[in-house]
């Protein structure tokens, strides 16, 4: 089941995002990455923060993960260090994750009003209130066992779920109508996705096996 726990740890809440000042951003951080992996940018951030910070990158974008902000600080250290001898400039984002919203938000810079006001009416509508109607297809013999699942993760979420029936649904579909805000109805349809293509494996694995 998907989950909102920021880069697959939910003591990383910390986030150093670093956007390369060069043309063709991407292909200049493909680059630097495999070519520094084994003594530079990465070497660097280990030596100084050890297993504190987690570095990625995807796309035209670097990013660090960390526990705390002070680890934070020492990857962005490195990371300016190793791109700076490199000869590259870029923009630096600091931002901490958010457990109330399931977010990140921005600490350095700080927001402009333009852009806290365009936050603050993305939260808003994120908050509101809505209720859907969502449908999966499910093998018979696991259905059971997937909707318990799914009511699971729903109250996990803190949203109303109810299964529903219907003629119009055919008997590998299931049905749920989920109320709640709107950003969590959005977790919840991600996690309902995956748990039907995780289910079809299954199934296909099931049915391949020898008897």
């Amino acid at each position: 089941m998907a989950t909102s726990t920021p880069s697959g740890s939910s003591d990383q809440d910390w986030r150093l995002k670093v956007r390369l000042s060069v043309p063709d951003a991407g292909r200049s951080l493909d680059h630097l990455m495999t070519r520094l992996r084994p003594s530079g940018v990465v070497r660097d951030v280990e030596a100084s923060v050890g297993q504190d910070a987690v570095i990625t990158h995807d796309g035209q974008l670097l990013f660090a993960y960390a526990s705390t902000e002070a680890a934070l600080k020492a990857a962005r250290s490195a990371i300016e260090n190793a791109l700076g001898r490199n000869g590259m400039t870029a923009s630096v984002y600091v931002s901490h994750w958010d457990d109330e919203l399931d977010d990140w938000r921005q600490t350095d810079p700080p927001l402009s009003t333009e852009e806290m006001q365009t936050r603050a009416a993305a939260d808003r509508d994120a908050e509101t209130i809505e209720t859907r109607t969502l449908v999966a297809k499910v093998g018979k013999m696991i259905r059971a066992e997937f909707e318990q699942s799914l009511l699971e993760w729903a109250d996990k979420l803190g949203v109303e779920c109810k299964l529903f029936e219907h003629p119009h649904l055919l008997s590998a579909q299931v049905g749920f109508t989920v109320t709640g805000p709107k950003r969590k109805l959005d977790e919840f349809s991600q996690g309902l996705a995956a748990e039907e293509r995780a289910t079809i494996r299954t199934g296909r694995m099931v049915m391949a096996s020898p008897l």
